[in-house]
């Protein structure tokens, strides 16, 4: 099917897609077409990574919105909306205008009304739907990207329930749901009730395959010989090879340690393959990887950058996954280790992949589990890019025959495993039956059962009155903590049920900190961060060997301080819980006193990215407890706001007004109240020679400073070049380097 053939589009798109090269329509996106997904009819497509899933979306949406309509388009991950956003800005030109939604969780996005296309994750427009947004309403197409993220235990029930909700408020809504790795995608059809387009199509060949002894053993007998020499691991022999051919690999591994270890000795292979060009590129990208955080992480980042390798995990902070996903995009970056958060969506496409580790440390099971196929398959799907790659590899590492066998078996031949929800446990359903409740979609039991019925969980379980139990159980403990009150029948959310729901809280949660704060005499810094930390919505450190003694005596030390009831010490797990929260609270605390970065990551062995993870979560949970307190007229609204502020900008409480100004940070606002500069209205007065002196003589970073406080004149040129070449001199004298987390945030 030609493009230039397509109808229904805004006027000049087919030229456009033509004047891009597309000319003609791969087999799947005609099929979709066929099957209806530019007339409004729902599709799920379950085709190949690379084979044009992004493109029958954009049909769907373009179409809707020439139609007169308003589209959604759902991913799971914020960087990953950024990166769709900016691939949709292109029809602009057209008349489409293009938003994305990834912030604060207690908002109803009303300027989103005027946008065409919206791109948001899963939980946002789960509280977008919380929170009224009228224009939720006006929906006529919603696309689910990675819908098989429906089968994750934690993300998945949100996923279901958020597109129950939508098909619900619009019942003629278009949906259309995308994925590679879709082992039953004919229920999740007829559960969305769409046609299904289904496809093993690729516009450049995969190949998989297990690589053992000397060669790579591939799914359609052939062999390639990759000889692994004396010394040398499997995976340095493959990287080898695939640069040999000018290729890029990313090996996925099962833990961030394996992942810097992994990039540490590839970094020997990738630096004899670079050009001086290359070398010289990549010494400024680490550069700019230093610039994001003063951590060893960092360091050891910038390091192997330098050489042409990367590592990549949940660790590090969001610039840095971008600075290197663009790198490797670009092709400067020559192989990434990375767990497999990188698989989920990302833009990230290589020659070969390379599937080091397949087992995974699971607690539940008790030691190393076996991946899914469908999360091998998802790695797997990485490789090969159109228009630069002649073919993709995907290979798997075995030590001996036996293993080879099983690994064909398990992953190379296997189809992915199918998905199935996770709706009905009681952490999923205490949030989603209180929201659906306290947004007007039940008001009864059974209104609760018939909108439940609506979801994948009922069209697939075998289970009769499984899900009836659980919402029993939920809506017991939601009326004990006082968030629902049921009278005859009727079920209605009280006031606080309402704030709770609004927030984007676990009803658990909101019961911690409801009674940690109703019981408080004194409220420290903290108790709010240990009360917060304790909730389910914040995921504790984890409390390693010799931790238990170290956070055992702190707790007797500050136990004044900590909001609640203590478990007792013989009861093993919840003392540990209570353990965990604490050392969990401690880094905040050490975040809001102005520790260095790198002590912090040191101390408690985390990534810049954990840092700002937690500091990011606890500034919502406490937001939340200041809204849950001024509900229930606790009295310590002004204590909870001010542990939520040192938080969230990592500042001594004399520095929160500096601290609160755009571009300050943390390191910036101390140095500014050591050179005498103490609040915004000294920033808006001061001697500008005083200001750049304690921005290290960085003009444009003064002017923005001076611009945002509000100050009439920023320019910084008045300023002579005598003071300028004493600021340049502190500046070289002065060790305590800038970068810090704060600034970025």
């Amino acid at each position: 099917m030609k493009t230039a053939d397509l109808a229904g589009l805004p006027e000049g798109v087919p030229e456009a897609l033509h004047a891009e090269g597309i000319e003609e329509l791969y087999p799947p996106q005609a099929e979709a077409v066929e099957a209806g997904v530019t007339e409004g009819e729902s599709v799920v497509a379950s085709i190949p990574t690379a084979s044009g899933k992004t493109m029958i979306a954009e049909l769907a949406m373009l179409s809707s919105v020439q139609r007169g309509g308003k589209a959604l388009y759902i991913v799971p991950l914020r960087a990953l909306a950024s990166e769709k956003k900016t691939e949709f800005e292109r029809w602009e030109e057209y008349g489409v205008d293009v938003g994305v939604s990834t912030g604060n969780y207690d908002s109803d996005g009303e300027w989103l009304a005027s946008r065409d296309v919206i791109v948001a994750t899963s939980e946002k427009v789960d509280s977008l739907i919380r929170n009224g947004a009228p224009w939720v309403d006006d929906l006529t197409c919603v696309v689910s990207d990675e819908v098989h993220l429906v089968n994750d235990s934690h993300r998945g029930p949100t996923l279901e329930v958020t597109l129950a909700k939508l098909r619900r408020i619009n019942p003629g809504l278009q949906v259309v749901a995308l994925s590679a790795t879709v082992g039953n995608a004919d229920e999740v059809a007829e559960w969305l009730d769409a046609s299904l387009v289904q496809s093993e199509w690729r516009p450049i060949d995969l190949k998989m395959g297990v690589h053992y002894g000397n060669a790579i053993n591939f799914d359609d007998g052939d062999q390639r010989e990759v000889p692994v020499g004396t010394g040398q691991k499997q995976s340095e022999a493959l990287v080898a090879d695939t640069l040999d051919e000018g290729g890029s690999t990313l090996v996925f591994v099962n833990s961030r340690r394996n992942a810097e270890g992994a990039a540490k000795r590839l970094a020997g292979v990738t630096s004899k393959a670079l050009t001086d060009g290359e070398r010289n590129d990549l010494r400024q990208l680490a550069a700019d990887i230093r610039d994001v955080s003063d951590t060893e992480t960092s360091e050891d980042l910038a390091t192997v950058v330098a050489k042409g390798a990367a590592f990549h995990h949940a660790g590090l902070a969001a610039e840095h996954r971008s600075l290197v996903e663009d790198a490797f995009r670009d092709r400067l970056i020559k192989c990434v280790s990375a767990t497999p958060t990188l698989a989920a969506g990302v833009n990230t496409p290589s020659r070969r992949v390379i599937v080091r580790d397949w087992r995974r440390y699971d607690g539940e099971f008790g030691g190393m589990k076996p991946l899914d196929a469908l999360e091998v398959h998802q790695m797997c799907g990485r490789a090969g890019r159109p228009g630069l790659d002649p073919y993709g590899e995907a290979v798997l590492l075995a030590k001996d025959s036996e293993t080879m066998d099983e690994l064909f078996e398990r992953y190379v031949d296997a189809d992915p495993e199918p998905v199935l929800s996770k709706l009905a446990a009681e952490p999923a359903l205490r949030t989603h039956l209180l929201a659906t409740v306290a947004s007007g979609f039940a008001n009864s039991r059974e209104g609760l059962l018939e909108f439940l019925e609506n979801t994948l969980y009922a069209s697939q379980t075998q289970e009769s009155g499984r899900l009836e139990h659980v919402t029993d159980s939920v809506l017991d403990y939601l009326e004990v903590n006082g968030f629902v009150d049921r009278e005859d029948g009727s079920i209605t959310a009280t006031d606080i049920g309402h704030t709770v729901s609004r927030l984007y809280l676990d009803p658990m949660s909101a019961a911690e900190i409801i009674d940690g704060l109703r019981d408080a005499e004194e409220v420290t810094p903290l108790g709010c961060y240990h009360l917060v930390c304790r909730t389910p919505d914040m995921y504790q450190l984890y409390l390693k060997s010799g931790d238990r003694e170290e956070f055992t005596e702190l707790f007797y030390e500050r136990e004044t301080e900590l909001l609640g009831v203590a478990p007792s010490e013989f009861d093993d797990v919840a003392f540990e819980d209570w353990l965990a929260a604490l050392k969990t609270a401690t880094m905040l605390e050490d975040w809001a006193t102005e520790v260095d970065e790198d002590r912090i990551a040191e101390r408690f062995g985390v990534g810049p990215g954990d840092i700002r993870g937690k500091v990011d979560t606890a500034e919502w949970l406490l937001g939340a407890a200041e809204q849950l307190a001024g509900t229930l007229d606790l009295g310590v609204n002004v204590a909870v706001r001010e542990a939520k502020k040192r938080v969230q900008y990592g500042v001594r409480e004399e520095l929160l007004d500096l601290a609160g100004v755009r571009n300050v940070g943390r390191k910036r606002a101390r140095r500014l109240f050591e050179a005498g500069v103490e609040s915004r209205a000294d920033l808006r007065e001061a001697d500008k020679s005083v200001v750049l002196t304690a921005l290290r003589g960085r003009r444009r970073t003064a002017e923005s400073i001076l611009e945002n406080v509000g100050r009439r004149d920023p320019d910084m040129e008045e300023v002579r070049e005598a003071e300028l070449e004493a600021a340049t001199f502190s500046t070289a004298n002065d060790e305590d380097g800038q970068s810090s987390l704060g600034d970025f945030g």
